[in-house]
């Protein structure tokens, strides 16, 4: 038998199919593939389907390789095409060329304006790309108080920038996100920030023996303010919407001053200075710190009963603290006025876990204080005066319950947490009113610091 001319003869008697009858062809017959090897009726169906969509997709299993291929290609191709659809370069220029050309006169001082006529103007000449960019309601999100109902030209252009900005790097944060759920988890973005350390030229200077614990130390600050709930995943939409990437992504600047590095976690400054507050700490240098060594944190003012607490509610290792729960504690005590550090460190004076404070919890922690204030040769205060400033501090809810959300709608969780926890909080808070003569100048939001007893 000729199989080449019965091909050809079969071919000539089937009518010529378009393009869209092939893929569809082409479709059906993988479905019909797919569903063999995974043992399902294509079409068995239940009547519901005709009426309510799916919306539940399961994530394949370890051992489903061909799902999970395919789910990481198509998600690899969906991330191509959103980045193929943001504004280059020469885009952003071409756009600022065009907003510059059709600018409405007058100026505004020296800023350039434009009107609601000229801004479709330029939406017409600025390409399909722009398209999103140039609605009624961006162009009224900029209007102020201009007399001719304009908006400046510079500031609808920095919009652009910084959503062409957001959109690259959710594309970017996306590529980390092994789960393809919208979140990254711990070990995804240590791998982001340990590739983007060789774009920021800020920290050229650190070693590569530096790199991993750089990357913890960075890593710590994403995970205690975005997942105070320790679900070991934080959003991506979290992290877009917070500061932390803005502090990061800084250290691209090669001019960034001493005082603007000394400010930001992130700095080779700060974070070698995080780290060579551990070294120090660890006397017999096993790497890891004991209560005693943790008790010489700060002016080494915290109380036992407080250290005790410590070493109770964290995660430790033979009773002692590695560098990542030591990165935690240091969080905490240096951003005391966030909620998240109050969520910390309320945990720790909690000692009966009921989710409130009572008058026993706040005295088995001032009595520490009182203690350490007989050591130093200093009259104790009554706890019951303390306790009654506590309390008219915080006004909670209840008269003789504190709870965290009082904690932290008072404004004053510093000062109540420094006056149980460190006897240097608590002396600085004692002596506010002599501070304040000694220091007219001083904000009085700075007193929480103190001086060392």
């Amino acid at each position: 038998m000729d199989w080449k001319k019965a091909l050809k003869a079969h071919v000539a008697g089937k009518p010529m199919r378009s393009e869209e009858e092939k893929r569809a062809e082409e479709t059906q017959l993988f479905t019909e593939l797919y569903c063999q090897w995974k043992g399902v009726q294509p079409n068995r169906q239940h009547e519901s389907f005709k009426s309510i969509p799916k919306f539940y997709f399961k994530l394949p299993a370890e051992d489903e390789v061909l799902q999970q291929k395919l789910r990481e290609e198509s998600r690899a191709v969906f991330l191509q095409r959103r980045s193929r659809q943001l504004l280059d370069n020469d885009e952003l220029q071409s756009l600022w060329f065009l907003l510059d050309k059709h600018h409405t006169p007058p100026l505004m001082g020296d800023e350039k304006m434009i009107n609601y006529e000229d801004f479709l103007k330029v939406s017409q000449e600025a390409g399909p790309k722009c398209k999103t960019y140039f609605t009624a309601t961006v162009f009224s999100k900029l209007l102020q108080k201009d007399p001719y109902g304009r908006i400046s030209i510079m500031q609808f252009f920095n919009y652009v920038m910084r959503k062409v900005w957001l959109h690259q790097t959710r594309i970017g944060l996306s590529l980390y996100d092994v789960a393809g759920q919208g979140y990254l988890k711990e070990a995804d973005l240590e791998n982001y920030i340990l590739e983007l350390i060789p774009t920021l030229p800020q920290l050229d200077g650190l070693e590569k023996s530096f790199y991993s614990f750089y990357v913890c130390t960075a890593v710590r600050k994403f995970f205690f303010f975005l997942d105070p709930l320790r679900t070991g995943r934080i959003k991506i939409q979290d992290i877009l919407a917070c500061s932390f990437l803005d502090d990061l992504l800084e250290l691209r600047d090669e001019d960034l001053s001493k005082e603007m590095q000394e400010s930001n976690w992130f700095s080779a400054p700060s974070a070698l200075r995080v780290y060579g507050q551990y070294l120090n700490l660890d006397k017999d240098h096993n790497g890891m710190l004991s209560k005693e060594e943790l008790s010489r944190y700060g002016t080494g003012t915290l109380t036992p009963v407080f250290l005790n607490r410590v070493f109770q509610e964290c995660l430790t290792y033979d009773g002692e603290m590695d560098y990542k729960t030591y990165l935690d504690f240091v969080l905490a005590m240096e951003n005391r006025k966030e909620p998240q550090a109050l969520q910390y460190i309320f945990r720790l004076l909690d000692i009966q876990n009921r989710n409130y404070l009572n008058i026993f919890a706040l005295n088995t922690f001032f009595r520490a204080i009182q203690e350490q204030m007989k050591i130093h040769g200093q009259e104790p205060v009554s706890f019951e005066d303390v306790k009654d400033e506590i309390f008219d501090m915080v006004k909670p809810a209840d008269p003789l319950k504190i709870t965290l959300q009082d904690l932290i709608n008072s404004s004053q969780g510093e000062t109540v947490t420094n006056i149980l926890i460190d006897l240097n909080g608590f002396w600085t808070y004692e002596n506010r009113e002599v501070l304040v003569q000694e220091n007219p100048a001083d904000d009085l939001e700075n007193f929480g610091e103190g001086e060392e007893v």
